[in-house]
């Protein structure tokens, strides 16, 4: 099953979510267990997040290229790899298997000696090779280093890519009492004021999740719409709204809220959460095009998650390295420049919009917002104060706007820490 996903994600371009689903709805895993499909994808991920030094170690132990006909030996090599270097699984159950897959593979099969051989010397020199490998400089492709770098110097790059290779915890945004809520799931209060747990086990099945009482969403992710400030009573639309954490925050704090999204299944997600959360009253589920709906009033505030590369969440979706490149950033910039736009005209005169992106690239964020202030007179930056974000004034950058980075908001436990690299900006139309 790990192999068939990491097929789904290198061959054809799909993202890791959308490749599991997929891949898990086939007939042939039907059957496997809640812990297989656990382990599955802990293959997959580890596979994702450490493809470059797997493939450096099994590199060391094949001395010819291969042909381009090759089937999935590529894909067989990396989830046994992992298994061997990471995940420690025995060694004699990792190469049986694989070299079983190598032969049920008809373009593949001819190579099931050289991966019987390859794998175990990785089985035996595996560890010793990728403690001296730069795992942090290695897993990154050379596109984003060097942009990190640009933007934020080589320790802040050095510390990001580092923080992409712990699997990240699960944060919680929840109705009320979180210091109840952090005691009796074992987790912690952040200063942002969610719930942070370790990540185990299936989500479905932790206290208060059928009850409503709580929502999956990083701590970064809620900060944007704490941004609006106080929403009881106020009209708001959160555009790109689904899977829907903002606008389960925005209606829990009492505000009338339009959710905006041009997916139905998402909307549907979006929908299914609200309703678990009791929440679906007070919003109004749109499918649509969020660059060219319009509310049926002018609007108190507007909530824009514009879509863009989630280079901030790549310890969540290791996935992005391997789909994303610089051109899709350039590409993603004009729509959010569109988004923007229009998002001005929902607001009535000393309306707010908070403009945010799960992006580390400025072309994405702080220089969406300086292009916008530079062509418009209607609207002004309305900075952000240290209060407003648990006192963390090295989250602001120097016009007052919010950019939060992977190893950011560090615990005692060191599997406990970092956080989505975020960009937020406040605006407010001007009453003219």
């Amino acid at each position: 099953m790990a192999v068939a996903v990491l097929v789904s994600v290198f061959k054809r371009g799909k993202p890791l979510d959308e490749a599991f689903d997929r891949v898990g709805a086939n007939e042939r895993y039907a059957g496997l267990e809640a812990r297989d499909r656990a382990f599955a994808r802990a293959i997959v991920l580890v596979s994702l997040r450490r493809a470059a030094q797997l493939r450096a170690i099994v590199g060391q132990f094949i001395t010819k290229p291969l042909p381009a006909e090759r089937g999935s030996i590529d894909e067989i090599l990396l989830a046994a790899a992992a298994q061997l270097v990471f995940l420690k699984v025995p060694p004699h159950a990792v190469i049986n298997l694989a070299v079983f897959q190598v032969k049920g593979d008809d373009k593949a099969r001819r190579f099931h000696r050289l991966a019987n051989a390859v794998l175990r010397r990785v089985s035996e020199q595996g560890a010793t090779l990728a403690a001296a490998q730069d795992e942090a400089r290695l897993n990154t492709p050379d596109w984003l280093w060097q942009r990190w770098q640009d933007a934020y110097g080589a320790d802040n790059a050095y510390r990001v890519a580092a923080q992409h290779l712990i699997e990240p915890p699960l944060d919680l945004t929840v109705k009320a009492d979180a210091e109840g809520w952090a005691k009796r799931l074992g987790g912690v209060v952040l200063p942002t004021g969610s719930v942070r747990v370790s990540a185990k086990g299936r989500i479905e099945e932790l206290e208060g999740y059928s009850d409503g009482e709580w929502w999956v969403q990083d701590a970064a992710a809620s900060l944007p719409a704490q941004l609006l400030g106080d929403v009881v009573g106020k009209r708001c639309a959160d555009l790109c709204a689904a899977p829907g954490g903002k606008t389960a925050q925005l209606a829990h704090k009492g505000a009338k809220v339009w959710a905006v999204d041009s997916s139905a299944k998402r909307m549907e997600r979006l929908s299914d959460n609200l309703k678990r959360l009791k929440l679906e009253a007070e919003t109004e589920i749109v499918v649509a095009d969020a660059a060219a709906w319009s509310p049926p009033e002018p609007l108190d505030a507007v909530l824009l998650d514009a879509p863009c590369s989630a280079t901030g969440t790549i310890r969540r979706n290791p996935d992005i390295p391997h789909l994303k490149n610089a051109e899709a950033v350039v590409e993603l910039a004009g729509l959010q420049r569109k988004l923007l736009e229009h998002a001005i005209t929902m607001l009535r005169p000393g309306g707010v919009l908070v403009y945010c992106v799960c992006s580390l690239e400025p072309a994405e964020g702080p220089e969406q917002i300086a292009r916008l202030l530079a062509e418009r007179q209607d609207v002004e930056l309305s900075p952000i104060a240290p209060e407003e974000i648990a006192g963390r004034g090295e989250w602001l950058d120097d016009t007052g706007a919010l950019r939060t980075l992977p190893h950011f908001l560090q615990l005692s436990d060191p599997d406990l820490g970092g956080m989505d690299g975020f960009f937020a900006a406040r605006l407010v139309k001007k009453d003219t």
